[in-house]
């Protein structure tokens, strides 16, 4: 049996998200049809506004409703340590642990020759002139321990390391 269309643009429309497949999609969609539509609008109301009021920082590319973000602008982060991270879920992920108090750098991916990304797709090149700005005593390479994570930490360490600056790993 065939949806009716606007259900199958819904599920449509669900698959395009990472990890959702053809069942997880129609479940979603289901689910939002039995919902009141009042909670059906406040749903669509705040994805338009994370849409149109996160941005990424200026200084470290962190998604943020406030440019610069949060942790670039909190007086209390230590200045002499940037800790490098891929995407904006891995900084939360490091911000959970309560640990690490200095700044960070969001990439917005890693090297990845397959899927077409250079390291000109990368927040590379702005790494590099913050690095030169703030003169960091060290750089914290927090990237996945993929192929992809390994090439991007192995480009980003010969390019660090001549500056005269501390690179590491975190285990």
């Amino acid at each position: 049996m065939q949806y009716t269309k606007p259900l199958a643009r819904l599920i449509e429309e669900f698959q395009k998200l990472p990890g959702i497949g053809p069942k997880s999609a129609q479940r979603m969609a289901f689910q939002i049809l039995k919902m009141p539509s009042a909670e059906v609008q406040k749903f669509c109301e705040a994805i338009i506004d994370a849409k149109e009021k996160i941005k990424y920082c200026r200084t470290c590319f962190n998604m943020s409703s406030e440019d610069p973000c949060e942790i670039c602008t909190d007086t209390r982060r230590d200045k002499h340590t940037i800790c490098v991270v891929s995407e904006t879920k891995d900084l939360i992920a490091l911000e959970r642990t309560r640990e690490y108090k200095a700044k960070y750098h969001v990439l917005q991916g890693l090297i990845s020759p397959l899927d077409g990304i250079t390291p000109n797709d990368l927040r590379i090149k702005e790494l590099l002139e913050r690095i030169g700005k703030e003169n960091p005593e060290e750089v914290i390479l927090a990237l996945n321990p993929s192929v992809e994570g390994e090439a991007t930490s192995m480009y980003l360490s010969r390019l660090i390391k001549p500056l005269g600056i501390k690179v590491s790993r975190i285990a």
